[in-house]
């Protein structure tokens, strides 16, 4: 079978500009991909609720609470969020892996994980390129705004 028949070969994918976008994302892989780690479900809730109770217990004593501030609760929800995000995200960043990393660690030895990244590199960059020209026949109007002073002005004596 030729590369050309073969759908998960980069030379089988037809489109301006889009099969050579993802052969140079593959090629730079090696260096620019990175694993990290990612907590989900319960520890993200349990991080949150951690975080919760330390600002409300620490608001409390510095006089600061639901009775004197009424949208306290809210205030606090939405910082438990960022703190919690912000200490996954340190966690996260600094455990991080590279594609040989994981190939070795999986025992990838023929390049099955790349493959399975350039198919989703293909079917999300098409995928987005749709969503941008489903969008199309509405940007000349969002992008009004963003028009030189003149340019508007000429429009509106048209």
């Amino acid at each position: 079978m030729s590369s050309s028949d073969n759908p998960r070969s980069p030379s089988a994918f037809q489109g301006p500009g889009e099969s050579e976008v993802i052969t140079d994302l593959l090629r730079l892989m090696p260096r620019d991909l990175i694993f990290s780690m990612r907590f989900l479900g319960e520890s993200q809730l349990r991080l949150q609720r951690h975080f919760h109770e330390f600002m409300i217990a620490e608001l409390t004593e510095a006089g600061v609470t639901e009775e004197t501030h009424p949208l306290l609760h809210a205030f606090v929800e939405r910082h438990a969020i960022t703190l919690r995000d912000f200490v996954f995200s340190g966690v996260s960043l600094s455990r991080q892996f590279r594609v040989d990393d994981i190939e070795r660690l999986t025992g990838d030895t023929t390049g099955l994980l790349r493959v399975d990244i350039w198919d989703q590199l293909r079917s999300h960059l098409e995928a987005a390129q749709r969503q941008f020209k489903a969008q199309l026949p509405e940007l000349p109007n969002l992008l009004s705004g963003w028009e030189r002073p003149e340019a508007a002005e000429e429009k509106k004596r048209q």
